[in-house]
Protein backbone atom coordinates (compact mmCIF):
# COMPACT_ATOMS: atom_id res chain seq x y z
CA UNK A 1 0.00 0.00 0.00
CA UNK A 2 3.18 2.24 -0.23
CA UNK A 3 2.45 3.70 3.18
CA UNK A 4 -0.67 5.59 2.05
CA UNK A 5 -4.01 5.28 3.75
CA UNK A 6 -7.09 4.98 1.56
CA UNK A 7 -9.37 8.02 1.90
CA UNK A 8 -12.28 7.55 4.24
CA UNK A 9 -15.69 7.80 2.59
CA UNK A 10 -17.47 11.02 3.46
CA UNK A 11 -20.59 10.64 5.55
CA UNK A 12 -23.67 12.45 4.29
CA UNK A 13 -24.69 15.65 6.03
CA UNK A 14 -28.29 14.43 6.37
CA UNK A 15 -29.64 10.89 6.21
CA UNK A 16 -33.14 9.46 6.53
CA UNK A 17 -33.48 5.69 6.87
CA UNK A 18 -36.91 4.14 6.43
CA UNK A 19 -38.60 7.42 7.40
CA UNK A 20 -42.31 6.75 7.76
CA UNK A 21 -45.22 8.97 8.79
CA UNK A 22 -48.68 7.58 9.46
CA UNK A 23 -51.83 9.52 10.27
CA UNK A 24 -54.30 6.94 11.51
CA UNK A 25 -54.71 4.45 8.67
CA UNK A 26 -53.06 6.74 6.11
CA UNK A 27 -49.34 6.43 5.37
CA UNK A 28 -48.21 9.84 4.14
CA UNK A 29 -44.49 8.94 3.93
CA UNK A 30 -43.63 5.30 3.38
CA UNK A 31 -40.15 3.99 4.33
CA UNK A 32 -38.18 6.74 2.59
CA UNK A 33 -34.39 6.53 2.37
CA UNK A 34 -32.75 9.88 1.60
CA UNK A 35 -29.24 11.29 1.81
CA UNK A 36 -27.86 14.77 1.32
CA UNK A 37 -24.16 15.55 1.01
CA UNK A 38 -22.19 18.56 2.18
CA UNK A 39 -23.00 21.78 0.27
CA UNK A 40 -25.50 19.94 -1.93
CA UNK A 41 -28.61 21.54 -3.43
CA UNK A 42 -31.59 19.20 -3.60
CA UNK A 43 -35.08 20.00 -4.85
CA UNK A 44 -38.10 17.98 -3.69
CA UNK A 45 -41.05 17.90 -6.07
CA UNK A 46 -44.25 15.92 -6.47
CA UNK A 47 -48.01 16.29 -6.82
CA UNK A 48 -50.18 17.48 -3.95
CA UNK A 49 -50.41 14.76 -1.32
CA UNK A 50 -47.23 13.06 -2.53
CA UNK A 51 -45.60 13.28 0.91
CA UNK A 52 -42.88 15.85 0.25
CA UNK A 53 -44.22 18.48 2.67
CA UNK A 54 -44.75 15.84 5.35
CA UNK A 55 -41.19 14.62 4.82
CA UNK A 56 -39.96 18.23 5.09
CA UNK A 57 -41.76 18.56 8.44
CA UNK A 58 -40.16 15.34 9.65
CA UNK A 59 -36.71 16.73 8.84
CA UNK A 60 -37.42 19.98 10.69
CA UNK A 61 -38.94 18.44 13.82
CA UNK A 62 -42.47 19.65 13.13
CA UNK A 63 -43.56 16.00 12.91
CA UNK A 64 -42.14 12.96 14.70
CA UNK A 65 -41.72 9.96 12.38
CA UNK A 66 -43.89 6.93 13.08
CA UNK A 67 -40.93 4.74 12.12
CA UNK A 68 -37.39 5.06 10.79
CA UNK A 69 -34.48 7.31 11.75
CA UNK A 70 -33.24 10.73 10.70
CA UNK A 71 -29.64 11.76 11.34
CA UNK A 72 -27.86 15.08 10.92
CA UNK A 73 -24.12 14.44 10.94
CA UNK A 74 -23.58 12.25 14.01
CA UNK A 75 -26.77 13.31 15.77
CA UNK A 76 -29.96 11.28 15.75
CA UNK A 77 -32.63 13.98 15.33
CA UNK A 78 -35.58 11.61 15.08
CA UNK A 79 -38.34 13.24 17.11
CA UNK A 80 -36.18 16.20 18.20
CA UNK A 81 -37.89 19.57 18.66
CA UNK A 82 -37.43 22.26 15.99
CA UNK A 83 -35.29 24.46 18.27
CA UNK A 84 -33.01 21.51 19.05
CA UNK A 85 -32.55 20.77 15.35
CA UNK A 86 -31.88 24.47 14.69
CA UNK A 87 -29.13 24.51 17.33
CA UNK A 88 -27.38 21.64 15.54
CA UNK A 89 -27.08 23.75 12.39
CA UNK A 90 -30.32 23.43 10.43
CA UNK A 91 -31.97 26.66 9.28
CA UNK A 92 -35.60 26.66 8.21
CA UNK A 93 -37.62 29.07 6.10
CA UNK A 94 -41.33 28.29 5.98
CA UNK A 95 -43.89 29.47 3.39
CA UNK A 96 -45.11 32.34 5.59
CA UNK A 97 -42.35 34.89 6.34
CA UNK A 98 -41.38 34.85 10.02
CA UNK A 99 -40.05 38.37 10.42
CA UNK A 100 -40.71 41.43 12.61
CA UNK A 101 -42.74 43.94 10.61
CA UNK A 102 -42.04 46.81 13.01
CA UNK A 103 -38.27 46.49 12.73
CA UNK A 104 -35.92 47.36 9.91
CA UNK A 105 -34.30 44.82 7.61
CA UNK A 106 -30.97 45.31 9.38
CA UNK A 107 -32.56 44.92 12.83
CA UNK A 108 -34.24 41.65 11.78
CA UNK A 109 -30.97 40.21 10.53
CA UNK A 110 -29.11 41.54 13.59
CA UNK A 111 -31.51 39.80 15.99
CA UNK A 112 -31.19 36.52 14.07
CA UNK A 113 -27.41 36.71 13.88
CA UNK A 114 -26.67 38.03 17.35
CA UNK A 115 -27.55 34.98 19.38
CA UNK A 116 -24.09 33.42 19.44
CA UNK A 117 -21.67 36.23 18.53
CA UNK A 118 -20.03 39.26 20.09
CA UNK A 119 -21.51 42.66 19.24
CA UNK A 120 -18.66 43.65 16.92
CA UNK A 121 -18.71 40.32 15.12
CA UNK A 122 -22.50 40.44 14.79
CA UNK A 123 -22.41 43.88 13.17
CA UNK A 124 -19.75 42.75 10.74
CA UNK A 125 -21.59 39.55 9.93
CA UNK A 126 -24.90 41.40 9.41
CA UNK A 127 -23.22 43.76 6.95
CA UNK A 128 -21.69 40.82 5.10
CA UNK A 129 -25.02 38.99 4.94
CA UNK A 130 -26.92 42.02 3.67
CA UNK A 131 -24.27 42.61 1.03
CA UNK A 132 -24.19 38.98 0.00
CA UNK A 133 -27.97 38.89 -0.55
CA UNK A 134 -27.99 42.37 -2.09
CA UNK A 135 -30.23 43.85 0.62
CA UNK A 136 -27.97 46.72 1.68
CA UNK A 137 -30.03 49.27 -0.25
CA UNK A 138 -33.16 48.47 1.79
CA UNK A 139 -31.39 47.74 5.10
CA UNK A 140 -33.00 50.72 6.85
CA UNK A 141 -36.57 50.11 5.70
CA UNK A 142 -39.26 48.65 7.92
CA UNK A 143 -40.00 45.07 6.93
CA UNK A 144 -43.74 45.70 7.13
CA UNK A 145 -43.42 48.18 4.25
CA UNK A 146 -41.67 45.77 1.89
CA UNK A 147 -43.08 43.88 -1.07
CA UNK A 148 -43.76 40.15 -0.73
CA UNK A 149 -40.57 39.09 -2.50
CA UNK A 150 -38.42 41.42 -0.43
CA UNK A 151 -39.91 40.05 2.79
CA UNK A 152 -39.03 36.53 1.65
CA UNK A 153 -35.44 37.60 0.97
CA UNK A 154 -35.19 39.20 4.41
CA UNK A 155 -36.25 35.95 6.02
CA UNK A 156 -33.68 34.04 3.97
CA UNK A 157 -31.12 36.55 5.28
CA UNK A 158 -32.23 35.93 8.87
CA UNK A 159 -31.82 32.19 8.35
CA UNK A 160 -28.39 32.65 6.78
CA UNK A 161 -27.32 34.95 9.64
CA UNK A 162 -27.69 32.06 12.07
CA UNK A 163 -24.83 30.30 10.25
CA UNK A 164 -26.55 26.96 9.65
CA UNK A 165 -24.88 24.17 7.71
CA UNK A 166 -28.15 23.14 6.07
CA UNK A 167 -30.95 25.47 4.95
CA UNK A 168 -34.47 24.14 4.28
CA UNK A 169 -36.70 26.30 2.08
CA UNK A 170 -40.42 25.58 1.76
CA UNK A 171 -41.78 26.99 -1.53
CA UNK A 172 -39.51 30.07 -1.55
CA UNK A 173 -40.87 31.32 -4.89
CA UNK A 174 -44.57 31.14 -3.96
CA UNK A 175 -46.51 34.30 -4.76
CA UNK A 176 -43.58 36.09 -6.37
CA UNK A 177 -43.47 38.08 -9.58
CA UNK A 178 -41.43 36.84 -12.54
CA UNK A 179 -38.58 39.20 -11.64
CA UNK A 180 -38.68 38.18 -7.97
CA UNK A 181 -38.52 34.50 -8.92
CA UNK A 182 -35.36 35.11 -10.95
CA UNK A 183 -33.81 37.07 -8.10
CA UNK A 184 -34.68 34.32 -5.63
CA UNK A 185 -33.04 31.74 -7.88
CA UNK A 186 -29.87 33.86 -7.90
CA UNK A 187 -29.92 34.10 -4.10
CA UNK A 188 -30.29 30.35 -3.66
CA UNK A 189 -27.44 29.65 -6.07
CA UNK A 190 -25.30 32.11 -4.12
CA UNK A 191 -26.17 30.51 -0.77
CA UNK A 192 -25.44 27.06 -2.17
CA UNK A 193 -21.80 28.04 -2.71
CA UNK A 194 -21.28 27.59 1.03
CA UNK A 195 -24.37 25.82 2.39
CA UNK A 196 -26.34 22.66 1.73
CA UNK A 197 -29.90 23.53 0.67
CA UNK A 198 -33.15 21.55 0.37
CA UNK A 199 -35.95 23.25 -1.56
CA UNK A 200 -39.57 22.05 -1.63
CA UNK A 201 -41.23 23.71 -4.60
CA UNK A 202 -44.12 23.48 -7.10
CA UNK A 203 -42.90 26.09 -9.59
CA UNK A 204 -41.24 24.04 -12.33
CA UNK A 205 -39.63 26.97 -14.20
CA UNK A 206 -38.05 27.90 -10.86
CA UNK A 207 -36.85 24.31 -10.37
CA UNK A 208 -35.19 24.47 -13.78
CA UNK A 209 -33.34 27.62 -12.71
CA UNK A 210 -31.80 26.20 -9.55
CA UNK A 211 -31.89 22.41 -9.53
CA UNK A 212 -29.00 20.02 -9.87
CA UNK A 213 -30.45 16.86 -8.33
CA UNK A 214 -34.20 16.42 -7.96
CA UNK A 215 -36.05 13.95 -5.73
CA UNK A 216 -39.59 13.16 -6.90
CA UNK A 217 -42.16 12.06 -4.34
CA UNK A 218 -45.33 10.18 -5.29
CA UNK A 219 -47.80 8.41 -3.01
CA UNK A 220 -45.48 8.74 -0.04
CA UNK A 221 -42.46 7.19 -1.72
CA UNK A 222 -39.54 8.37 -3.82
CA UNK A 223 -40.50 7.77 -7.44
CA UNK A 224 -37.21 8.96 -8.91
CA UNK A 225 -34.04 10.79 -8.02
CA UNK A 226 -31.66 12.07 -10.67
CA UNK A 227 -30.15 15.05 -12.44
CA UNK A 228 -32.82 17.65 -13.18
CA UNK A 229 -32.77 17.20 -16.97
CA UNK A 230 -33.35 13.46 -16.71
CA UNK A 231 -36.13 13.92 -14.16
CA UNK A 232 -38.02 16.47 -16.25
CA UNK A 233 -37.72 14.23 -19.33
CA UNK A 234 -38.88 11.05 -17.56
CA UNK A 235 -42.30 9.85 -18.68
CA UNK A 236 -43.22 8.58 -15.22
CA UNK A 237 -42.65 12.04 -13.75
CA UNK A 238 -44.66 13.65 -16.53
CA UNK A 239 -47.50 11.22 -15.93
CA UNK A 240 -47.77 11.76 -12.17
CA UNK A 241 -46.89 15.40 -11.86
CA UNK A 242 -45.55 17.57 -14.61
CA UNK A 243 -48.06 17.04 -17.40
CA UNK A 244 -48.21 20.04 -19.67
CA UNK A 245 -45.70 21.93 -17.54
CA UNK A 246 -42.92 19.73 -18.90
CA UNK A 247 -43.94 20.05 -22.54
Amino acid sequence: MNGLTAPRPLRPLLRAEGATMRFGGVTAVDAVDFTLDEVELRCLIGPNGAGKSTFFKMLTGQLTPSAGRIRFRDADITGAHPHEIARLGVGIKTQVPNVFNGLSVRENVFIAGGRRKSLARTKRFVDETLERLRLTAIAGRMVGQLAHGQRQWVEIATVLAQEPELILLDEPAAGMTHEEVHRTAELIREINRTHAVIVVEHDMPFIRMIAKTVTVFNQGRILMQDEVGRVLADQRVRDVYLGKQAA
